[in-house]
């Protein structure tokens, strides 16, 4: 038994690794909880220290805490949030609903930290000194998803745009064969194309920082139910101040306690604001992956960058892993969502019940979105080339450039022309040539692939 140390806690005695910095609340859920091995993100003990830290802070100042005790407090927080000591968080993600074995868990490795460096500090009564785990983990979801957002996805998503933005400009007066119904249709140029996919993410980044608006309003101050038992109402505002300081982002007391902590609404909407980003970036991984088939028997209007081997069996076969892994991605976020759905409606009361499922499905949505949009703008679409003629040959094949004609010739004329050069395998300017009555020279007008790419009504006269 060398290898362990006694504990207690209002329970009683609890043996726990000698090393540990833990104590016997933590030890009871490693106990209780052997169900999946996963763990809460490292970005939610980081939010978690830092919420402790500012408590330690904001208690001091309201008088309190000790001033040795709100340093030692602090210092050890501050270490846990810069991931000092990352592997005594060992709980399972499936655990209690409110995530207390989570918060005493940060509580007792704090408590022991600062009581080894001199200080006397007890996890309830000061690390945890005004706060309830009903409030603070449901701060920590706020804090830590924000963070994120900022710190990772809305710069890669920023970084997204600014990469397709650039292709677009590069390849804004190419035009190719546009589809829709997957069929072949008007022309457009590869530039209006990626524009597309560039609006997207711009509203995609929109969506998001508004969200964040309603992340950034912290429920610390409301303790057990929401009305602020055994805390200083002064504190919640105290804690989103330090917080500010301490992160740089512009956190506040929320309005109502009680919705922030019975409800979880702030994250259910993020998360459908991520599920829609999964949405669009589906899109793109899709027309990626359409635009790159073949390369003979597909599209293949581009060329996406070979990144390695597509086959332990056929030689030479290169596939499109990266909107590959980006549509795997979509799947799991759009996931990801649908557990966050219905853990946000687990508000029971006045308490949600379901806070670490959110907290670890948000966290890896927001950080796996971030990941594969850095990954879709420098390794697929920075990348890829235009396989010319290829797109030109499928224009010049294309009967649906017949649809210009009809202010000129009218529509059925127009279709029967198309019908003729599909059954015959020939560019629709020969067949229109013979069928129209118009001139060659007219003709090389109307149909220009790239002006018709502007809109517009071309040669004038006649109904649509």
């Amino acid at each position: 038994m060398a290898d362990f140390r006694t504990e207690h806690d209002s329970m009683g005695e609890l043996k726990v690794p000698a090393d540990a910095l833990y104590g016997a609340q933590t030890q009871r859920a490693i106990d209780n909880f052997p169900i999946s091995g996963l763990h809460l993100p490292r970005a939610f003990i980081r939010a978690l220290g830092l919420i402790k830290a500012a408590a330690a802070e904001a208690n001091l100042k309201l008088g309190y805490l000790k001033k040795g005790q709100a340093a030692a407090i602090r210092k050890a927080a501050l270490a846990v949030a810069e991931g000092q000591h990352d592997d005594q968080f060992p709980i399972d993600v499936f655990q209690t609903g409110s995530g207390t074995s989570t918060n005493m868990n940060v509580n007792e490795v704090i408590a022991h930290l600062a009581s080894k460096a001199g200080s006397k500090v007890h996890p309830n009564d000061h690390v945890n000194y005004g706060q309830s785990s009903n409030d603070v983990i449901p701060t920590a979801i706020h804090v830590s998803a924000t963070l994120t957002a900022h710190g990772e996805l809305l710069p890669a998503l920023k970084h997204l745009k600014r990469i397709i933005d650039r292709r677009a400009h590069e390849l804004r007066n190419v035009p190719k064969t546009g589809r829709t119904h997957l069929m072949d249709a008007m022309p457009v140029t590869f530039g209006q194309e990626l524009s597309g996919w560039s609006a997207q993410v711009e509203s995609a980044i929109e969506r998001i920082g508004d969200s964040l608006k309603r992340m950034r309003q912290l429920p610390l101050g409301g303790t057990a139910v929401g009305t602020g038992i055994n805390a200083d109402p002064k504190f919640g505002p105290a804690v989103a101040r330090e917080l500010k300081a301490l992160a740089d982002v512009r956190f506040e007391s929320a309005v109502n306690y009680f919705e922030g902590m019975a409800a979880q609404d702030a994250a259910v909407e993020l998360s459908g604001q991520l599920k829609a980003l999964a949405v669009a970036l589906m899109k793109i991984a899709n027309d990626l992956r359409w635009m790159n088939s073949g390369p003979l028997a597909g599209l293949g209007e581009i060329e996406l960058p070979a990144l390695q081997p597509g086959s332990s069996i056929m030689p030479g076969k290169v596939n499109p892993v990266i909107p590959e892994a980006t549509a795997m991605v979509a799947a799991q976020v759009i996931g990801n969502d649908a557990a966050i759905t219905v853990a946000g409606q687990s508000g029971n009361f006045q308490l949600n019940v379901m806070l670490p499922l959110i907290a670890y499905n948000l966290l890896q949505s927001i950080h796996i979105l971030a990941n594969v949009s850095r990954l879709l703008a420098d390794k697929a679409i920075a990348g890829f080339r235009v396989n010319a003629e290829r797109v030109n040959q499928a224009l010049a094949m294309n009967p649906i450039l017949v649809t210009a004609l009809n202010p000129v010739i009218g529509y059925e004329k127009g279709a029967a022309i198309a019908k003729q050069a599909y059954k015959e395998k020939r560019p629709i300017m020969d067949v229109a040539l013979e069928q129209s009555g118009l001139s060659k020279e007219a003709l090389k007008k109307l149909l220009d692939p790239r002006a018709l790419t502007k809109g517009g009504i071309h040669g004038g006269g006649g109904g649509g």
